[in-house]
């Protein structure tokens, strides 16, 4: 291996140098027995990402002109309380967030069908946390879906 070679593998990180060593990971999903292109299949970063972004955008609006009478600095809690409120009165009950819809993902349990409200629950406490969402499988699936037994589809 010459020098190029071996900054190359580190830059691209270490599941592209074991590809090239002949490791076969597989598509996301693959595991899970999700398609890997179309609907049904595991939603990507950008889309979750959209998703969480409008989500909690509206809630901050709401929190800004309705409960807060425009007061900035009182929002923040308001709009995290509302983000979870959100997200465990909808995904609950239909399976996705306004902003999910939007951006065409739905949440559902690792076998298929809805998550139960208790699994929602706990989802949507570890999102609210952060640092979960942050820690991914090789699924591309965040720790609080990991945890709930949840993944995150294209509709």
């Amino acid at each position: 291996m010459d020098k190029r070679q071996a900054i190359g593998s580190w830059l691209s990180g270490p599941r592209a140098a074991a590809e090239d060593m002949g490791v076969d990971f597989g598509y996301r999903g693959e595991q899970l027995g999700l398609p890997q292109h179309g609907p049904g299949s595991v939603a990507r970063f950008g889309r979750r990402l959209g998703a969480v972004a409008i989500d909690w955008v509206g809630c901050q609006l709401i929190a800004y002109g309705l409960i807060t009478g425009g007061n900035l600095a009182g929002t923040g809690n308001w709009t995290l309380g509302l983000f979870v409120l959100l997200s465990i009165l909808t995904v609950g009950t239909v399976g996705f967030t306004p902003g999910k819809r939007i951006v065409g993902l739905r949440v559902m349990a690792e076998g298929g069908g809805r998550l139960g409200f208790g699994r929602v629950v706990l989802r949507t406490l570890l999102l609210a946390l952060v640092i979960p969402a942050l820690v991914w499988d090789r699924d591309g699936r965040g720790l609080h879906d990991r945890l709930s037994r949840a993944v995150q589809v294209r509709a």
